[in-house]
């Protein structure tokens, strides 16, 4: 025969061979195969789970990573405004107190110069009269040589004076 048929007892023999090792194979070897495809098929579920769980921590992570970066930008923001507040606040008491300062200068400048005017005033007032007197005194002794213009001078004098009084006196009620 051919090399294409084979005969009928090498079949026979072949499939008992074949079918020896495949009871072998599925006594001792399928069980094996099974199992390991089975434990392999759990580690592959379980590492499926583990990832997945693995993911949502990352996601619940980043959930919680965005709530604390969003909390520190409102903080920051706080701060920040707190800072504006805080400085306007301080810019604000700082001219105040500038101004107040700057018033009381003024207000001492005035009351130095007010002061200044009146020591002048009365400084200017005194020579006046030192003058008055020193030219009265020239010409009372140059009208006043006998006694009769001294004495009327006198009564001339208390009489304005009486006068004077009863002015004020007036002025007072």
């Amino acid at each position: 025969m051919g090399l294409l048929q084979p005969e009928p007892g090498l079949l026979i023999w072949m499939s008992i061979a074949f079918l020896i090792v495949f009871i072998l194979l599925a006594k001792f070897g399928f069980p094996v195969i099974v199992k390991a495809l089975d434990e392999r098929k759990e580690h592959i579920d379980s590492s499926l789970e583990a990832a997945a769980r693995a993911q949502q921590k990352v996601e619940n992570l980043q959930a919680e990573m965005d709530g604390i970066r969003a909390d520190a930008e409102r903080q920051k923001a706080e701060i920040l405004r707190s800072a504006a507040e805080t400085r306007e606040k301080i810019i604000s008491e700082a001219r105040a107190r500038a101004e107040e300062q700057g018033e009381r200068i003024i207000a001492a400048a005035k009351a130095n110069a007010e002061t200044e005017r009146e020591a002048i005033l009365r400084d200017a007032r005194h020579q006046v009269a030192l003058l008055s007197i020193a030219i009265s005194e020239k010409l009372l002794r140059s009208k006043l040589e006998d006694e009769k213009s001294q004495a009327s001078l006198a009564e001339r004098l208390l009489e304005e004076m009486d006068r004077d009084r009863m002015k004020e006196s007036h002025r007072e009620a």
